[in-house]
């Protein structure tokens, strides 16, 4: 990837996060696990799928669905620096003059489908991908799941059903980031080996450094990985990810600061480390 593309997309992740920071207060949103997912959604939305401000009606257009609907402080985010949504709208987050909460509304357009009950849009993004192919489109379709989320089972039988029938315009992307609510994952329901369980199940699997948009051009270029298999991409990334203050903490799942609390977080998340709270005083409420 260009060092000038790549300073690019860098940017756009760093505005995404003050994003998602800011939608951290008054009622709070999904902080940890949304800073996690940040540049995944930056690198598929700026440049690996066709989704723009002026297509989003486009039968011809490629789908995106977030089944891991609390991560949607970083989609909302990535519309706003795309230009698919007004940055202005952001501030509406938790207010009754919006459609901007704590999951996916259809109502914003570029939103899919609705989510947040974790396990059910695998299954949705599989029957897009069939009709797709049926129809004999070229469209590519990506699902972005938690890690804690495949312990649905309805995660896996979506598999089964995409590799029966060798859809291969369809990527399941994983956010890797190891939690799962507020404890880790390895130490609730182990996934690991994760890689060899997807494989089992037939796909085509890459693994990678989530936060590495060279290992994600990388990745997603030699798409599809396997002619006539369901795709998959298990991104290891970190929750809190640019907030060394929350970062890999279980009880960041779900945060809601104070307006201070805020403004000292930003000043973290631009380097300014001599000047932002200690990880003991930000208060989770």
């Amino acid at each position: 990837m260009e060092a000038i593309h790549k300073k690019r997309l860098q940017q756009i992740s760093l505005n995404v996060r003050e994003h998602i920071v800011r939608m951290s207060t008054d009622g709070g949103c999904f902080t940890g696990a949304s800073l996690s997912a940040v540049d995944l959604l930056v690198y598929l939305y700026s440049d690996f799928l066709n989704i723009t401000a002026a297509n989003l009606n486009d039968t011809g257009r490629d789908y995106l669905f977030l089944s891991k609907g609390h991560d949607v402080p970083a989609l909302y985010g990535t519309f706003a620096e795309l230009g698919l949504l007004a940055k202005e709208r952001l501030a509406n987050h938790l207010t009754l003059s919006d459609y901007i909460y704590w999951h996916p509304n259809t109502r914003i357009p570029g939103v899919e489908f609705h989510s947040g009950s974790l396990g059910h849009l695998p299954s949705v993004a599989v029957g897009v991908a069939m009709d797709i192919k049926m129809r004999g489109g070229s469209n590519k379709v990506i699902c972005v799941t938690g890690d804690g989320e495949l312990n649905e089972g309805t995660c896996w039988e979506a598999l089964l059903v995409a590799n029966a029938h060798q859809l291969d315009n369809l990527i399941f992307v994983v956010d890797r980031n190891h939690f799962q609510a507020n404890v880790r994952t390895e130490d609730l329901i182990p996934l690991e080996p994760l890689a060899q369980k997807f494989e089992a199940f037939g796909a085509a699997v890459k693994r990678i450094n989530g936060h590495d948009f060279d290992a994600l051009e990388t990745a997603f270029s030699d798409f599809p990985f396997q002619s006539g298999k369901v795709n998959v991409v298990i991104a290891d990334t970190v929750r809190g990810k640019g907030l060394p203050s929350i970062q890999e903490r279980a009880d960041r799942w779900f945060c809601n600061f104070s307006a201070d609390e805020v403004e000292q977080l930003l000043l973290e998340l631009h380097g300014h480390h001599q000047t932002t709270l200690t990880s003991e005083t930000l208060i989770v409420r």
